[in-house]
């Protein structure tokens, strides 16, 4: 017995000694090649019956012919154009010009800053009875020097760009001979924030008014007030509403089940996450129906190749199955009845398939083993993993909310922690305004320089306008 328990726990070191190489050395695309017989049938390719056709006995010889250069892109209609006109060097005096030939290049000149010079003429009446000039126009920061245009600069270029605060002042030092003290633009960013956070709950309302959500949380290091040069793990929870394409994050101090109760303490509907338990055990008192997250059973058994490559290969090809389907569906722009009833006619006999096949296996593996969790995640799963088939609009994996979170792994090497925790939920708003400008295809600088523009004489109760899709059509690319 004893023995056994070695050869185990030695396969379970070699299995993480592999998985800590391929996230180091290894490609990260998590790509499986099918090892079908091509003489057999597929569904999943067309929905007709296909009839196999036999190889000639004739040798048949091939050549692959290299392709041609398609060229230069041309360049986009847009952009200003410096004509240059250069003349030969031979006297030209007596010849015909025929025609011109023309060569485009591209050029960069560094941004700009401007001066916005605000006159007030002043006027009185012949008698002296009173002095008239205009008003100031409302700004972003009143009584501030910073624009609307800079301060979307500034934020931009930190949370859209991830470059920190003091790299763009050293360049507007270096570019623009102007020097910001760090003091200010800090003072510049808690204002742009306070302006915002109207908008900010009403983008939460507008996530949490859906019925299909997805969740995932992200860690993020905080400074220790009390503790100074000290740092906790703070968590930012990120929630997705597809329909709407709404982000939201949500910074918490843990990753305790305080946060995402609180938050979602009245929202019923559809809940899309990665197996977390938390969600768990907040769905069991509330109306919420929980999904799984077909990838992360994927995953599983795509670590465990190495460990147990023939049961690791037939799960994996089931999956790719499984995508298969969902590929289909998008590419032929199905509607949400139709993505339902292809499902039901072609995912749900592979996914019995797959369960049948894995409770059967599950019990010829060591439990710690990486196949043996593979197994125990994709059976726990299971229930909330099938969730799927029950409507066309709902995804198989939570793929999309997982890109949203990436602006802030990318962030977390750049500025490496945050502040406190109030520059903790001050950052979870600015990556929440442009993780949903993202999926808007929104150009986030003039989204948020117009939006500054607009929110000092915005009326509360109207704010919703600023989020809806008709003014984001509105919105210069």
């Amino acid at each position: 017995m004893e023995k056994q328990e070695l050869i185990i726990e030695n396969q379970r070191l070699k299995n993480e000694n592999a998985e800590l190489r391929r996230l180091i050395f290894g490609a990260k695309q998590e790509r499986h090649i099918s090892e079908q017989n091509p003489e057999q049938l597929s569904i999943f390719e067309q929905e007709v019956d296909q009839v196999a056709v036999k190889e000639p006995t004739t040798e048949q010889i091939t050549y692959t012919r290299k392709k041609k250069h398609p060229g230069r892109r041309p360049l986009p209609d847009h952009l200003p154009v410096n004509e240059i006109v250069i003349e030969p060097e031979q006297d030209t005096t007596d010849m015909v010009k025929i025609g011109c030939d023309v060569v485009d290049t591209l050029d960069y000149q560094p941004a700009s800053l401007q001066i916005n010079r605000y006159i007030f003429p002043k006027y009185t009446t012949k008698n002296s009875e009173g002095v008239v000039r205009a008003k100031m126009p409302s700004r972003p920061i009143d009584k501030g020097i910073a624009e609307a245009g800079l301060l979307a600069h500034f934020t931009t270029q930190k949370f859209v760009y991830h470059i920190p605060f003091y790299r763009t002042l050293a360049q507007f030092k270096q570019l623009h001979q102007v020097q910001v003290p760090k003091s200010t633009i800090n003072n510049w960013f808690i204002a742009v924030c306070t302006l915002m956070e109207p908008l900010y709950n009403c983008l939460k309302n507008q996530v949490l008014k859906s019925d299909y959500i997805q969740a995932d949380e992200s860690p993020i290091k905080v400074l220790d007030n009390n503790k100074p040069g000290s740092s906790h793990q703070g968590y930012q929870w990120v929630y997705h509403a597809p329909e709407k394409g709404y982000v939201l994050f949500n910074y918490q101090k843990g990753r305790g089940k305080n946060g995402p109760k609180r938050l979602l303490e009245a929202y019923t509907g559809y809940l899309q996450t990665d197996g977390y338990a938390v969600y768990d055990n907040i769905a069991k008192k509330q109306s919420i129906d929980l999904l799984g997250c077909m990838a992360h059973a994927r995953r599983y058994f795509f670590k465990a190749k190495d460990n147990d490559p023939d049961r690791a290969n037939y799960a994996l090809e089931r999956f790719r199955q499984i995508y298969a389907i969902e590929r289909h569906c998008r590419q032929n722009d199905l509607s949400v009845k139709q993505i339902k009833a292809y499902r039901i006619t072609y995912a749900k006999p592979i996914l019995e398939q797959l369960i049948q096949w894995a409770l059967t296996e599950q019990h010829k593996v060591a439990p710690k083993s990486t196949i043996g969790k593979a197994f125990t995640y994709l059976t726990l799963q299971w229930n909330k993993l099938i969730n799927y088939l029950d409507h066309g609009k709902l995804h198989i994996d939570n793929n999309l909310i997982e890109n949203t979170i990436r602006p802030l792994a990318l962030g977390r090497k750049n500025y490496l922690f945050a502040g406190s925790q109030k520059a903790a939920q001050r950052i979870a708003m600015m990556y929440s305004f442009f993780g949903t400008c993202k999926l808007m295809d929104v150009n986030p600088f003039v989204w948020m320089r117009e939006v500054l523009n607009k929110l000092p004489d915005h009326p509360v109760n109207r704010i919703d306008e600023l989020l809806s899709g008709k003014w984001v059509e509105d919105v210069v690319m």
